[in-house]
């Protein structure tokens, strides 16, 4: 098995950290194993102070009973509640055995201060998040001036 380092270089968020960067992100992280059918976060639920990656398993992500996705190995969630302190958009539900790392909320921000790599990467993946919402929206209004 790799170590912790070696398995967070994996992630494509810390994908470009050197070896000492990547020892010391490892500090940070508690490693967890949860069974099959297992609500790590649930929507609509304040709990945003844990940052998640998926080290093995698969978890399902769904938002009003819908599955939108699966997540596997590198696949990381948490990061929206953790920045914006809101509710949780949507619930992730072990589909497998799940070993995963979880990172509190200050821990990562501290990390993130001292990274700005880091945070560039996290920007983009935010900037992506929402050019994907707002090509769901026009959908949804479509539908609703339907009703």
């Amino acid at each position: 098995m790799a170590g912790l380092p070696e398995e967070l270089q994996q992630v494509p968020l810390f994908s470009g950290l050197n070896q000492r960067q990547l020892k010391k992100l490892a500090r940070g992280f508690k490693e967890r194993s949860v069974g099959p059918g297992v609500s790590l976060v649930r929507e609509g639920q304040m709990s945003g102070v844990g940052f998640f990656v998926i080290v093995e398993g698969t978890a399902s992500v769904s938002v009003k009973g819908t599955t939108l996705t699966c997540l596997g190995p590198g696949d990381y969630f948490g990061e929206l509640a953790m920045i914006s302190k809101q509710v949780r958009t949507a619930t992730v539900t072990t589909d497998t055995p799940l070993r995963y790392l979880v990172m509190a909320f200050w821990d990562f921000r501290k990390f993130a201060k001292e990274n700005p790599d880091v945070s560039w990467k996290l920007l983009q993946h935010l900037a992506d998040v929402i050019a994907a919402l707002s090509l769901s929206v026009p959908a949804a209004l479509k539908s609703e001036q339907t009703l």
